[in-house]
């Protein structure tokens, strides 16, 4: 296909926004964009909207679009939410014990030397009767053997033994990784097997909504590499995905950078991600990332994520201190019709008000969601006292609720924070400033310096993020927590500079980013679309992918 004519169009799918771009592929100059909040409970009603929404202002026929490219931050948005699917692990060969996200972990006698020997004959009965435990417990499984990369004959036997157990989806090791490691590739397999379910019904929704509008051609997902794959791959090794945003972040601030040395930082909702180009180029971490606490074999920019961004929840704890992050909640602002949060807010368990999500009905069995029904939107606190549950017991049981949209939680965030100062508008102010007023008399100031506070903090853990992130890759790890972590001493202070610029990307980063390159001597830049960043940078990657290809 001729990627020199006709459209190609850029989809970005983030924590709080799905944004579209339609690019004129003759010249790369942008035709149209559109940003729409992204609809958690059904992705693809926020993607059809911006999508809608970018075609009508473009005036371009779906019949001339030859490329659409998607990147999204739900895999790594997963892993630091702690979301996805239920996970048991085979270890075969090892006894080491590896601390994983999984239900649990089983290991079993098996293996191979790096010759390609058998160590132990694979013990199928204690493998059997693992799965038989297991099953129901868990939504799919990993498997990993000792230098399966050299013989994957147990890992699988040991796949086919568990379908024929437990139909569900089995990750062996060795088809995710060539690599030696086996603690790394366990890890790899494992976040693949949490993240399939993330990604399939996403790109089940994004197919539907192409199909709908008649537009064909080339689809591809952005890997975390900086690299494109067919919509097939991207559920298959879904771990691939970790980073898609910030690979589209990347790419991006290497088209659009004033030098050819930048630290690119992406403000997102639920996190903000920062990587650093070198040379114009994305820094590629190809011996393996690390998502979350785990070492990986996943291909991916070198980056740093912190989990805050406009949707963290900001909350006081029973100890009296600003808490941001990293759990994303509905901002009071964009919650729709709640009461007043003067009427309800506090702190702790009153920080946060429980609503009845968009994908529950009006009728249940379970007993959160029937109290709710029949008494409206509550704190937390008031369902632990209503229900009689513990906290942890209830914490749970709302976080499974919330990972199946029967539940929203609302709270404040810094998005409120930028509504209370007037800096956004794009939701209810009234709300963000009803909460500000309470939150902010339990430190005696005012909303607004309750707003400030807020932001500030904001400002610090993403100043932090950066920092760590480039001294930890320029100078060492022990040096980066130490230039992180300077503003928490009352006896020891010192100013740090940063001798490269700063690219702001995302809707809330001009507001953000600014003081904080002030704060470090250096220049903030927000180019052209810098709000639509990731979708652009997803949209030029493809392109240059395929026209290289094409060559």
């Amino acid at each position: 296909m001729n990627f020199e004519n006709g459209y190609a169009i850029g989809i970005d799918t983030g924590g709080t926004y799905t944004d579209t771009v339609v690019v004129k592929c003759a010249d790369l100059s942008v035709v149209a964009t559109a940003k729409s909040p992204t609809t958690h409970h059904d992705l693809s009603l926020g993607l059809a909207a911006s999508l809608d929404e970018a075609l009508k202002n473009s005036k371009v026929d779906p019949s001339e679009v030859n490329l659409v490219s998607v990147s999204t931050t739900l895999a790594t948005n997963a892993v630091v939410e702690n979301k996805g699917a239920r996970v048991g692990l085979f270890m075969i060969g090892s006894s080491k014990a590896i601390k994983l996200p999984v239900v649990t972990a089983r290991y079993v006698k098996g293996g191979h030397k790096v010759t390609g020997a058998e160590v132990d004959p694979i013990d199928i009965e204690s493998l059997v009767d693992g799965v038989m435990n297991m099953k129901g417990h868990v939504d799919s499984y990993a498997v990993c053997s000792a230098m399966s990369i050299k013989n994957p004959a147990h890992e699988n036997i040991a796949e086919k033994a568990i379908s024929l157990t437990d139909p569900k989806p089995v990750f062996c090791s060795h088809r995710i990784s060539t690599k030696a490691g086996q603690m790394e590739r366990a890890a790899t397999a494992v976040l693949n097997a949490r993240l399939m379910p993330v990604m399939d019904e996403f790109l089940k929704g994004v197919s539907s909504v192409l199909d709908e509008r008649n537009l064909g051609g080339s689809v591809v997902v952005i890997r975390g590499n900086a690299t494109s794959m067919n919509m097939e791959n991207a559920i298959e090794r879904a771990a691939d995905t970790f980073a898609s945003g910030p690979a589209s972040t990347a790419y991006y601030g290497c088209i659009y950078s004033p030098a050819k040395d930048a630290l690119i930082v992406d403000v997102g909702g639920t996190t903000t991600d920062v990587t650093l180009i070198r040379n114009s180029k994305p820094t590629i971490q190809e011996s393996g990332s690390i998502i979350g606490d785990w070492e990986t074999h996943v291909e991916a920019v070198e980056m740093f994520t912190v989990g805050v961004g406009g949707d963290s929840f900001s909350r006081i704890t029973r100890s009296g201190k600003l808490e941001i992050g990293p759990g994303r909640v509905v901002p009071l602002c964009m919650a729709g019709n709640i009461p007043l949060p003067e009427n309800w807010i506090g702190t702790e368990n009153d920080s946060r008000l429980i609503k009845i999500g968009p994908a529950a009905s009006e009728t249940s069995d379970d007993a959160i969601l029937t109290y709710l029904l029949e008494n409206g939107p509550s704190t937390f606190g008031q369902l632990m006292q209503g229900l009689d549950l513990g906290e942890i017991s209830l914490g749970t049981k709302v976080e499974k609720l919330v990972r199946s949209q029967l539940l929203d939680e609302v709270g404040f965030t810094p998005t409120d924070a930028l509504h209370v100062l007037g800096k956004v508008e794009i939701g209810n102010r009234e709300m963000s400033i009803s909460a500000a007023k309470v939150l902010g008399a339990v430190f005696e100031i005012s909303s607004d310096e309750f707003a400030e506070k807020v932001l500030d903090d904001t400002r610090i853990k993403i100043e932090n993020a950066m920092l760590e992130h480039i001294v930890r890759k320029e100078i060492g790890g022990n040096m980066a927590g130490i230039v992180a972590g300077r503003s928490a001493s009352n006896l020891v202070s010192f100013d740090v500079s940063l001798n490269l610029p700063i690219i702001g990307i995302g809707a809330a980063a001009d507001c953000l980013l600014s003081e904080v390159a002030e704060k470090l001597h250096t220049e903030a830049v927000f180019p052209e679309h810098h709000e639509v960043g990731n979708a652009l940078g997803a949209v030029r990657m493809a392109l240059d992918n395929m026209n290289k290809e094409n060559e």
